[in-house]
């Protein structure tokens, strides 16, 4: 029999989206002929040092900063920790409280719980069933310790997109640093810094059609901060290790691809998660998760009541469907999502919660393919669960 390619449809671009051609072509010089180290003084590394330089202009210039404020890291994990143990461990003499919620990445939820340990008071905010965090809350709960606040721009689970530019302002307001991540924004939301009033906002590239392993922090002038890496003093002295220039390049291109092309992405992008969610929403028994307008333009949350999420990936897998439950970086926890949860919803919508993701490639030929291979699977996981309570209730009598 011939060989049939299955199908592929990828929903999972809030855990990773594929390198655009464009941004592998910026990158390639780089990995090939021109590998020298930035800080030699012969003109390859004069080279390599100007190709930062110019990678560091192109991010400030759309971020809306100067180049001094930009600090090229290895990842959004790794410039989530810098901002957030870097300022608190600088900054402890000028008070000990921080704080941020309880649906943060958990690239900002452990580095909170590890300066707790270390003697900071934490404030974990709790959000609304929406996902929105009560900005009244939020001001009850700074005092005169409060150093810092960090709140997702728009959740990488959920899709939830706050208030950035209210939570700066009562951030500046208070005298408190305010950080965010931003990795899952920069695609479709406003990233000027000027803008949203940001002190400290986390990028990564694997998130904008880059490479994996790149990251930014943006550091307002004069803030300062504590190293977490030690060594050259690379990257104003915030970031040793050599630099890594393919990424960097390739980052700052995926920055000015996603800015170039945003107006149009957002428009049509927001028009084909419209058409999953009203179609999914008409399977018995679903429900979106978080704000039903106030979230990202490719994020599709719903809970499938009565069934294992896991079980419906791997039926969808089959079917070449490509998406995640809960957050690609911890999936193989078999907690419910940290994020439903604190919806207040119940731990059994955490379990069957589905994210679809969408790409600057789906289609709504892609759209229609999942929305005839769904119900079907949702229809035969349900029959299996019902099996298995009616078991489970007959074992139970019979003990």
């Amino acid at each position: 029999m011939p060989n049939v390619k299955m199908r592929q449809i990828y929903l999972d671009n809030a855990a990773t989206t594929k390198l655009d051609p464009t941004v592998l072509e910026a990158m390639l010089p780089y990995l090939r002929e021109k590998y020298g180290n930035p800080s030699s003084m012969h003109n390859m590394g004069i080279e390599a040092k100007n190709a930062i330089d110019s990678a560091r202009r192109k991010v400030a210039g759309i971020l809306n900063c100067s180049e001094k404020e930009i600090i090229f890291t290895g990842s959004g994990t790794e410039s989530d920790n810098l901002a957030i143990l870097g300022y608190a461990r600088k900054n402890k003499d000028k008070g000990n409280h921080i704080i941020t919620t309880s649906i943060e990445h958990h690239a900002v939820l452990d580095p909170f719980h590890r300066l707790e340990k270390e003697g900071f008071e934490v404030t974990i905010l709790d959000v609304g069933k929406d996902g929105l965090v009560d900005i009244n809350e939020l001001k009850k709960t700074i005092n005169d310790k409060t150093i810092l606040v960090s709140i997702i721009y728009a959740n990488n689970e959920i899709g939830v997109v706050q208030d950035i530019k209210e939570i700066s302002k009562l951030c500046k307001e208070k005298n408190v640093i305010f950080h965010t991540d931003a990795c899952q924004a920069a695609n479709y939301l406003s990233i000027d810094v000027e803008e949203l009033g940001i002190d400290l906002i986390t990028l990564n590239g694997s998130k904008i059609y880059g490479p994996k392993g790149v990251g930014i922090l943006y550091k307002r002038e004069g803030i300062m901060l504590e190293p977490i890496v030690y060594g050259g003093g690379q990257e104003f002295g915030l970031r040793s290790g050599t630099e890594n220039i393919a990424n960097i390049v390739g980052f700052a291109k995926a920055l000015e691809e996603v800015t170039k092309h945003k107006d149009k992405e957002v428009k049509k992008t927001t028009q084909l998660r419209d058409y999953l969610i009203a179609n999914l929403l008409k399977i018995d028994e679903t429900i979106l998760n978080g704000h039903p307008t106030k979230r990202l333009p490719n994020n599709a949350n719903i809970s499938l009541l009565n069934i294992e999420g896991e079980s419906l990936l791997l039926l969808m897998n089959e079917e070449g469907i490509y998406a995640s439950t809960g957050s690609a970086c911890t999936s193989d926890s078999l907690e419910p999502s940290h994020v439903i949860v604190a919806l207040g919803l119940p731990h059994e919508f955490g379990h069957s919660s589905i994210r679809f993701s969408l790409g600057k490639d789906t289609t709504k030929q892609d759209i229609d393919y999942v929305l005839e291979k769904l119900p079907p699977l949702v229809k035969r996981l349900r029959k299996v669960s019902v099996l298995h309570k009616t078991v489970e209730e007959a074992l139970t009598q019979k003990v």
